[in-house]
This record gives structure tokens, sequence and C-alpha cells, in this order.
């Protein structure tokens, strides 16, 4: 092999490795900035409940960013799903075996949490961003606050949700959901 040819070998291996490590940067910061775990659970309940899967890895990611710890309010899980929730839930939905404690496992934390955001959509016909608010903000003052909306003669929106916190969660929730269509939508069986 002359060393023009052993130059060239080079050459194309040095730009191969310099292409896999900055796309390897460009995954590594992707996943930093919004990671996903679970895709198969996420893939199968979201299949299961008519969910766009990206919707329940951006709930999961505003909830927990897929770290899931009980919060000050006693929520549980991947999905921050409330006991009383979760009971009521599984009264809706037929279960007679749950308990409180299952909320640990991601399997029926993400199977309650997508049931629940389903059951919302059905609620608000189908508007995610009304879906959204009443799982952080509560389906009893999201019903307020668009029955207000109606009454002043518009619609309710993001910006004119009451509480600054299911305001925030509303735009963090669907701008994480964009996200995740686009890059993992793979992962997540959208493409």
């Amino acid at each position: 092999m002359s060393q023009r040819t052993l130059g060239a070998w080079a050459a194309l291996v040095v730009i191969v490795l310099c292409g896999a490590v900055v796309y390897g940067l460009h995954g590594a910061t992707r996943e930093a900035a919004l990671p996903l775990a679970d895709a198969g659970l996420i893939r199968e309940q979201a299949a299961a409940k008519h969910l766009d899967p990206a919707l329940v890895a951006a709930v999961i990611y505003a909830e927990t960013k897929f770290e899931p710890r009980p919060s000050s309010a006693g929520a549980q899980g991947l999905m921050q799903i409330l006991p009383a929730t979760a009971y009521y839930l599984a009264h809706l939905s037929g279960g007679t075996r749950f308990a409180a404690g299952d909320l640990a496992t991601p399997s029926v934390n993400v199977a309650y949490g997508s049931y629940y955001l389903r059951y919302l959509l059905n609620h608000y016909e189908g508007d995610e961003m009304l879906a959204v608010a009443a799982y952080n903000g509560g389906e009893t003052n999201v019903d307020r606050w668009v029955a207000a909306a109606h009454a002043e003669g518009r619609q309710l929106s993001a910006e004119a949700i009451p509480f600054p916190e299911t305001r925030e969660y509303v735009v963090r929730v669907l701008s994480a959901q964009a996200i995740y269509r686009s890059s993992y939508g793979r992962a997540l069986g959208i493409d």
C-alpha cells in the first residue's frame, strides 16, 4: 500500500471518528437537556390509551425529569400521581387490587398517569392545553377557569391561567412535547 493510499485511509478514519464524536456529543447534549427513559413503557401505555407518546414523555419530564421521588404533596412515581387520584382512577377503570404503594412501580405509575391523561383529554374534548392544566392544577379549577372565560366570550388560553405554577407547567409540558416529538420520534414510535 502506498504512502498516499495509507494517508487517505488515515484521513478517512479521522473524519469518521470526528463525526462519531460530534454525533455522540449532540446526542448526549440532547439527552442531558431532555432525558428519556422507559421509552418502551411510554409507547405501550400511549398506544393503549390512544395518547401521543411525546405528551406522556413530556408530562414525565415536567413532573420528575425521569427521576421519581415523592413530592411534598404526597404524589408518587414518574408521573407524580396522588394516591387519592390513583384510587379514583382505579375505581373508574374497574381496578380492585390497587394499593398506594403500587405507584412506586414505573409500569403501574405510567399506566395510571396515562389513564388520567386520557380521562382529562376526553373531558376537555381533546384539548391538550386544558388537559395538561388539569393534570397540574386540578380538574375543578380548570372547569371553573373555562367557565369564566366562556362567560366573558373567550376561550381559556395558557397565558390566562390564573395559577402561575400551572401556567408555567402547561408551557413547559407543551414545549417539551414538541422537543420529544422531534428529538425522540423513533424511540417513542412516532416516526
